[in-house]
């Protein structure tokens, strides 16, 4: 454990040296700057709006979720590229033979990196999140109904991110893992987008298409479970059913069990890939 807890220390440090956290951490907070302006405007003019044209609590909450939505990207776009050429790139430049040449096992070394990413990754997106929902409650006293719940699975999908990305280094270079999660990534949310068409068209195919790839990679689907949280019914039918954000059902707990088990199936699938790597 004591060599899992060092990896897991020196991973967070290389992030923070890296200057890619920070990067990170700067985009993040000029974009909740620009929410926040954004969101005072906006639902200043609503408040203005005669009675009846806009319900501004409706307005505040839609702008939350909306708000939220792209910080859940910005952590899924971090996450990947944290985790990138977490073994891959020590393979190359030749780091690896050293830190391996030590009394380490290669499983330490994976779930010490590993460990690293929850931490980093649980860091931001609450920091963010709760950086937004203050913004909310401030400019028009909206607090979400179930903020926790919500921030916990946002986490998660960042996790999951990090951890797929983090499997894709121990078998693929960093810059083929780097495509290959990339385009995972989006595929997920066109699988959400395929599923939300395919149950406004009433059409099972697209939407058994839709919820297939969502299993086998369920960020998007974990995002939808978490907006569940941030909105009310009234919100929801002010999206609309169509909406790109907006839950079309209560998160199962099945899906949720789903949703914790995968980083942990590919955190497995990571230790025994890189135990038979040739380095």
């Amino acid at each position: 454990m004591t060599n899992v807890l060092t990896i897991a220390r020196f991973t967070i440090h290389e992030a923070l040296s890296r200057r890619l956290v920070l990067a990170g951490l700067l985009i993040g907070l000029a974009f909740v700057g620009l929410f926040a302006l954004g969101f005072s405007f906006v639902y200043d003019r609503s408040v203005e709006a005669p009675r009846g044209t806009f319900l501004p609590n409706v307005v505040a909450a839609n702008l939350t979720v909306l708000g939220l939505y792209a910080v859940s990207f910005l952590s899924g776009f971090l996450a990947l590229f944290v985790a990138v050429g977490s073994v891959s790139g020590e393979i190359d430049s030749g780091t690896l033979h050293a830190v391996l040449a030590r009394p380490l096992q290669r499983a330490e070394f994976i779930v010490g990196r590993w460990l690293a990413y929850v931490g980093l990754m649980s860091g931001y997106v609450a920091l963010m999140a709760g950086l937004l929902l203050l913004v909310a409650y401030v400019v028009a006293e909206y607090a979400a109904p179930e903020p926790l719940p919500a921030i916990a699975l946002m986490m998660l999908g960042a996790i999951l991110l990090a951890t797929l990305s983090l499997f894709g280094s121990t078998v693929l270079s960093t810059l083929a893992n780097g495509v290959v999660v990339f385009t995972l990534f989006a595929l997920a949310w066109l699988a959400g987008v395929i599923e939300l068409l395919g149950t406004v068209l009433s059409n099972d195919g697209m939407r058994n298409v839709g919820i297939a790839v969502s299993l086998l990679i369920p960020s998007d689907a974990i995002w939808r479970a978490a907006s569940q949280y941030i909105l009310s019914s009234a919100s929801v039918a002010a999206l609309g059913p169509a909406s790109l954000v907006a839950p079309t059902a209560p998160p199962s707990p099945l899906f949720v069990v789903w949703a914790v088990l995968h980083p942990l199936v590919f955190l497995g699938l990571s230790v025994l890939a890189f135990a038979h790597r040739d380095l």
